[in-house]
């Protein structure tokens, strides 16, 4: 294992700024980890996928489940059921960046499921396969975060590795690791739904700045001190809407 450390988080279909940040990128160096969201709201989720795919094939990077990626497998697992839920929240320009611009309105859900387990089952058995954490020395990397209340982290239930949130960043860290996560973007964390640097508080790291929102991306090198780097890029494609 590298003894650096090279995090992204919830990329959400921003393949531009995805590729910024893997510029910095060295794989000779970095240990590439994802934690999880690189599909759904943002307009190229087929290329976040692909990309994060190949990255784990060909670079030995790591890819964590997240609950967009998991929104998408329980659709279509029961598309009719999940469909509407699912593309209020940014599944429509998913479905779309896989099959094509106005797909949704055409077909119904069950053929929407259909067209895209014939068309991208690799894709699919790779994402289902996907672990909800990685540890690393005195870190453990999540999605969402974990059941602070339980005697071991690790009885976390899988629901709340990819989608806690306020009892997780409320309660005390007796973990004793720094838990880095995604998922709640940091302008919500700070309290004041702007600010998009990292938020560090009680051994814990948010990394999501909120790029599709307008926010920004964040890539973080850690080594086992603590934080070597905070790579920041903004979205500049359009203004702040934390539309969720």
């Amino acid at each position: 294992m590298k003894n650096l450390m090279y995090v992204i988080s919830d990329i959400h279909g921003m393949a531009d700024l995805f590729k910024k940040l893997l510029q910095d990128f060295d794989p000779d160096r970095h240990q590439l980890l994802l934690i999880g969201d690189l599909n759904d709201r943002g307009p190229k989720t087929k290329e976040c996928f692909l990309l994060g795919k190949q990255l784990v094939e060909e670079q030995q990077a790591i890819y964590l489940r997240g609950n967009h990626e998991e929104y998408f497998l329980q659709f279509l697992q029961a598309p009719e059921d999940w469909f509407n839920a699912y593309v209020r929240n940014g599944g429509k320009e998913t479905i779309e960046s896989l099959l094509h611009t106005g797909a949704t309105e055409e077909y119904s859900p069950t053929e929407i499921a259909m067209i895209i387990r014939s068309r991208y089952q690799e894709l699919i058995e790779f994402l289902m396969a996907r672990p909800l954490y990685y540890e690393w020395g005195n870190y453990l990397f999540v999605h969402a975060g974990v059941d602070l209340s339980k005697k071991h982290w690790q009885d976390t239930s899988d629901h709340d590795f990819i989608w806690i949130r306020e009892p997780f960043h409320q309660t005390k860290n007796r973990t004793g690791k720094t838990i880095v996560f995604g998922h709640t973007i940091t302008p919500m964390l700070h309290g004041d739904m702007q600010t998009t640097d990292l938020w560090i508080s009680d051994h814990k790291i948010g990394i999501d700045g909120g790029a599709v929102f307008g926010g920004s991306v964040h890539g973080v090198i850690f080594d086992q001190q603590g934080i070597v780097q905070d790579i920041e890029y903004q979205n500049l494609t359009g203004p702040w809407q934390p539309d969720f």
